[in-house]
């Protein structure tokens, strides 16, 4: 009994230790290189086990994600400090959410155990290809999570990611969990000779895409760039968030957000955060039109995150205006936070006192479309906070665009290393 519990405790102790090594893998730490011993230990000793029931593989890979992900995104907590209401739900957010996005890891591990692997080099890519399988399913069903995917802890080595453009995020999370993995090859049951291979292979593949992404950025620097007609300020104002609770009268913030923007005379976009005016939407902006003209000229645009009604729903919406506050353009936010933006099963939740954690009680609506913001003589994709974490599937027509614009509020972060996985996300 005494050995079997020793067994056990070792056996679910080392998925909760793999998944705080990973953690440190990622930004803002960005120790990259610590993935190359926690993913090959987690799968070693998953075979060295040799697992008799499905549960038991699934609670591995369960425990793993759990303690991944509870280590990692713990500052979502951060969002349930600005109102007293949500304080008492800390405990639950903290471990709810991890467990929930366990779950997939621990189906990785579960269709694993149903092809009875061995220490044989073929493993390594059968799991590579399930887990990130799984790694892709996390990012789209349900509306789709894909925060800290594995590839993200080499989003710091310019060369490596260059790829991303031609095979995309989750073909590129393939590759580098497998890559991770070959470590383990050296406990394999197999020949000193296939050892040798697969680990030249491996440094032969990283090598090539390295000198590959040299290549490009070389070919990028080099080409010359066409000067844009139009100065670009983005303004970041360091106001406190329980702004969005407080009645603060917006013709303070206006006009303090114009006086950190300097205001000059050249052609200019001034961009301001996600969410800026709390207390007016776009369809009463233009009641303040006075205000801003006392700042903004005539060649001057704003763009702004504003909420914005049309007939019974609410948008979460960017908004690019004159200096008459007369809209040129607007786009709604089309990927929403959970809890944050709208309450999933709101019609039952809502009786029981649930809201959203942002301000107003009605969730907000997601839109279908996102289409190019014309400006001038440039195009620019319209993003709102968290939507950057999506990749690939940001615009799904083949229009060119010279810039991205990614309002954001990352306040509800805090001082976490929330703000740093969301600026790093970018890259992917």
């Amino acid at each position: 009994m005494t050995r079997n519990y020793s067994k056990n405790f070792i056996f679910y102790l080392s998925p909760v230790i793999c998944g705080l090594i990973s953690t440190f893998s990622l930004p803002p730490y960005n120790f990259f290189y610590l993935n190359f011993i926690s993913f090959p230990f987690l799968l070693l000793i998953y075979m060295n086990f040799e697992i008799k029931k499905s549960f038991s593989s699934f609670l591995y890979g369960w425990i793993f994600g759990f303690s991944y992900f509870f280590s990692n995104i713990y500052w979502i907590a951060n969002s349930l400090t600005v109102e007293e209401i949500f304080k008492p739900l800390i405990p639950f957010a903290i471990t709810i959410i991890p467990l929930i996005l366990g779950i997939f890891y621990g189906i990785s591990f579960l269709i694993f155990f149903y092809f009875k692997p061995r220490k044989k080099i073929f493993s390594i890519f059968l799991f590579a290809l399930i887990f990130s399988f799984i790694e892709y399913l996390r990012g789209h069903v349900f509306g789709g999570f894909p925060w800290n995917l594995i590839s993200f802890s080499l989003v710091e080595i310019d060369e490596f990611i260059q790829i991303l453009s031609y095979v995309g995020t989750y073909s590129l999370n393939l590759l580098v969990i497998t890559i991770f993995l070959v470590p383990a090859v050296i406990l394999f049951d197999v020949s000193l000779r296939a050892k040798l291979i697969t680990v030249l292979l491996t440094v032969t593949l990283i090598i090539s895409n390295l000198i590959f992404g040299n290549l490009v950025l070389d070919k990028y620097n080099n080409t010359p760039n066409t000067p844009m007609n139009t100065v670009v300020k983005i303004i970041s104002p360091k106001i406190d968030l329980k702004r969005f609770f407080d009645g603060t009268d917006p013709s303070l913030v206006i006009k303090d957000l114009a006086e950190i923007g300097k205001i000059d005379n050249r052609d200019a976009v001034y961009i301001f955060p996600e969410g800026i005016l709390p207390s007016i939407n776009l369809n009463e902006i233009q009641d303040y039109s006075s205000v801003f003209k006392n700042y903004f000229q005539n060649n001057h645009k704003i763009i702004v995150g504003i909420t914005r009604f049309k007939e019974t729903k609410i948008f979460n919406s960017m908004a690019l205006l004159d200096n008459d506050l007369k809209l040129i353009s607007v786009y709604d936010k089309n990927n929403l936070v959970p809890f944050g933006e709208y309450l999933p099963f709101e019609k039952f939740l809502k009786n029981y006192g649930f809201k959203k954690i942002t301000q107003g009680y009605q969730s907000f609506s997601s839109a279908s479309e996102r289409d190019l913001i014309k400006m001038n003589d440039t195009k620019f994709l319209p993003l709102i906070c968290y939507e950057i974490i999506y990749s690939g599937s940001l615009y799904k027509y083949s229009d060119n665009y010279d810039f991205i614009v990614n309002i954001s509020e990352d306040g509800w972060f805090g001082k976490s290393i929330g703000i740093d996985q969301h600026f790093l996300s970018f890259y992917f």
